[in-house]
């Protein structure tokens, strides 16, 4: 269903109001007190990916190195030195002969994330990131790692089995079904590197690996009950577990895959899982929805044909999907309109739902229009997702609330904004400003959640203290030395305003009123250029630390996993992009 004419505009007119509205309720806090909250609110946080010794037979090994003049005191590719995962580390069924015969490497470097919390058990934590054996290249697979204690330790990790004949396999995202198996849904791709470093993608059927698909959405699952780094399904019928794939690598390709579980027992679809991915198509872009029916075992259904959503009419350029399922079973993803006038600069928000388990779609309604894409200053990395969904698991005023938070550029730097509608999506709150900084700098890459209380959390990485600079206690630890500087700050950063990054969070109760001011979840702030991915060429400018990163709630406990590239205790010498999770307590 689409709605159209003077309902939708009236409609957007209410979506929109304020849309870059100023002033959090909550006051300006100082830098002093953001500093001084980690420790106030009792924030613990473990490094995760340095815990193991994690190494794969990539597909693709070719060699990418910058030197420690340029921040990256161990580039390049490094033999694994013993894996201590219990990982298997190939040959690969995927692999064709090449990639086969290729040498063992150490995953160093781990970058964007997800979180989830098994529904059977709040101290069963699966983080997932990017596993990168070399960063300059933006070489990785995707991996994970296990928690059994509510994140205190990490024991299980390694890299996801099953699709290790890709040169490439991306996108972070997975999420548990009512019975603690895991579902990752992957984006395994290929490419080559031309002679200067650069990634293709237009070498037609003449593939790094011509014996699988140029690109794919597929899955694997992780059993419940699984203590293994190879207890993987990533098979079914004695093929790959795929929902889509791609016969050449630089047009008609899928990407931004998402995807979420049904574990409300009250649901007509318990235990439903729905994929959803972005299909670009040449320019345009089309968006698809697929769903299975979890098994207790950890088998599923067939896949249901991939059905394309709704989107406002005459436009295709949406993406970023971001499915969640209400109690009540119905899914609701927002979409966002990104069109390529303008080169990307500027996004609208939309929803869309399912009310009987996939089989049919409604809207689009709009949420929020003109968002202004960020950049940030004085770093290289690029902007992320631009925008987040929640759902949320308490009712107010007779219906479950649905949330969105996005960064918005539009006053010079990056604001994250949060929005809420309490009529399925048919009015919306006036935007509220999130960070509570005093001084102008980048906050970004918001990530929504609503816990089973009711409390809505938009985690972010915020920027507001400066970079440690020499006498200072973590001056050391941070790497700063190491940093030459950049284009637009030439130089070591030491000191440097609007630099250095934490992670942080602002807390909400269901009708958006905030608790308390943001708290920093960092321990050490952190270098985003040092060991920084190069998603193009290793000899370009441009970097990378993510397009997001996890959180979620459960157990009276927020988690998030998110990068740091601190040295706090001799875990990480050459300040690579490890994963830091953080527990807070739910408010």
């Amino acid at each position: 269903m689409r709605v159209l004419g003077s309902i939708a505009a009236a409609i957007a007119v209410l979506a929109t109001a304020g849309a870059a509205a100023a002033g959090p309720p909550q006051t300006g806090q100082s830098d002093a007190s953001f500093a001084a909250s980690f420790a106030a609110k009792s924030v613990r946080n473990v490094s995760a990916t340095s815990q193991r010794v994690s190494c794969y037979r990539p597909e693709l090994a070719v060699e990418w190195r910058l030197g420690p003049e340029q921040g990256y005191l161990d580039g390049g590719l490094t033999p694994c030195p013993g894996a201590t995962t219990g990982e298997d580390l190939g040959p690969y069924p995927t692999q064709d002969a090449a990639g086969a015969a290729n040498g063992v490497f150490r995953a160093k470097d781990f970058s964007e994330s997800d979180i989830r919390v098994d529904p059977t058990n709040a101290l069963h934590l699966i983080g997932q990131s990017k596993w990168a054996i070399d960063a300059e290249g933006y070489n990785h697979q995707l991996g994970f790692y296990e928690s059994f204690d509510g994140g205190l330790t990490w024991p299980v990790q390694g890299h996801v089995p099953g699709y290790e004949g890709w040169a490439d396999v991306t996108d972070p995202v997975g999420a548990f079904d009512p019975w603690g198996n895991f579902y990752s849904l992957v984006l395994p791709y290929q490419f080559y590197y031309d002679k200067f470093g650069s990634k293709k993608y237009d070498n037609g059927s003449n593939q790094t690996n011509p014996t699988v698909p140029a690109e794919a959405v597929a899955v694997a699952v992780h059993p419940a009950g699984s203590h293994s780094a190879r207890a993987w399904i990533s098979t079914r019928g004695g093929h790959l577990d795929y929902l889509m794939t791609a016969k050449t690598a630089n047009a008609n390709v899928p990407d931004k895959q998402w995807i979420t579980a049904d574990t409300n027992p009250g649901s007509s679809h318990y235990g439903r899982v729905y994929a959803m991915w972005t299909l670009f198509v040449l320019n345009p872009s089309v968006i698809f929805e697929s769903h299975a029916d979890a098994r207790p075992d950890g088998t599923h259904s067939d896949w249901s044909a991939p059905q394309i959503l709704p989107t406002t009419s005459g436009k295709r350029w949406d993406t970023y999907l971001l499915p969640h399922v209400a109690p009540d079973g119905t899914v609701w993803t927002t979409t966002t309109f990104n069109p390529q006038q303008q080169g990307f600069s500027h996004a609208d928000v939309n929803l869309v739902w399912s009310k009987d388990g996939g089989a049919t779609w409604q809207g689009p309604l709009p949420v929020v229009a003109g968002v202004s894409v960020p950049t940030y200053a004085n770093t290289t990395f690029r902007e992320g997702i631009v925008n987040t969904f929640a759902v949320g698991k308490v009712k107010v005023r007779g219906a479950y609330p649905l949330y969105v938070s996005y960064e918005d550029g539009s006053s010079g730097v990056s604001n994250v904004y949060l929005t809420a509608s309490y009529d399925q999506g048919a009015t919306w709150t006036p935007p509220l400003l999130v960070n509570d900084n005093a001084a102008p700098v980048d906050e970004l890459q918001p990530n929504l959640d609503a816990a089973p209380n009711g409390t809505v959390s938009v985690a972010f990485y915020d920027r507001r203290l400066p970079c440690p600079a020499p006498g200072d206690a973590d001056f050391a630890g941070s790497g700063v030395a190491f940093d030459p500087g950049t284009a637009a700050l030439p130089g070591h950063p030491f000191g440097a305003a609007n630099y250095c990054v934490n992670a942080a969070v602002q807390f909400y109760r269901a009708d958006l009123t905030p608790i308390g001011k943001n708290v920093r979840l960092s321990a050490h702030t952190w270098d985003p250029q040092l060991s920084a991915y190069h998603p193009s060429c290793f000899c370009s400018s441009g970097t990378f630390i993510g397009d997001y990163f996890g959180v979620e709630s459960a157990g009276g406990f927020t988690y998030t996993t998110s990068v740091s590239t601190f040295n706090a205790t001799g875990e990480n010498p050459f300040f690579h992009q490890q994963q830091v999770v953080a527990r807070v307590a739910t408010p």
